[in-house]
């Protein structure tokens, strides 16, 4: 069943940006940082934890899940180190993230053309 909601839950976050992305003259970006800010309020309420328990990796995988992830970081560093840890915290989930996104980008960008 876990694998039935994870696919339900990423293909409802995909069908919703694509609905978005065809009926509007947003840009890919626009959306992206929409998903992020909505996965970011959701989890100030503790609704996007109640996803994961739900979907599992279904909505760990979403862009919606690293506004849950930074600012989830932020709460528990917040509470653990005070105010520094408000941003430490934040890239202390994310960081494996962001550091294979920059490695994977140089390598790809050595290995494509841009196009014009």
């Amino acid at each position: 069943m876990i694998y039935l909601n994870a696919f339900l839950f990423a293909g409802i976050i995909c069908a919703i940006g694509q609905v978005i992305l065809d009926k509007t003259k947003l840009t890919p970006g626009h959306i992206t940082v929409i998903f992020v800010v909505i996965g970011a309020f959701l989890d100030v309420f503790d609704i996007y934890d109640k996803f994961v328990l739900w979907a599992g990796g279904g909505a760990l995988v979403p862009i919606t899940s690293f506004g849950h992830m930074l600012t989830h970081g932020a709460i528990m560093g917040y509470n653990e180190q005070g105010l520094m840890g408000l941003f430490v915290g934040a890239f202390d989930l994310t960081s494996a993230g962001i550091c294979a996104t920059i490695i994977f980008s140089f390598f790809l960008s050595l290995i494509f053309e841009p196009k014009d």
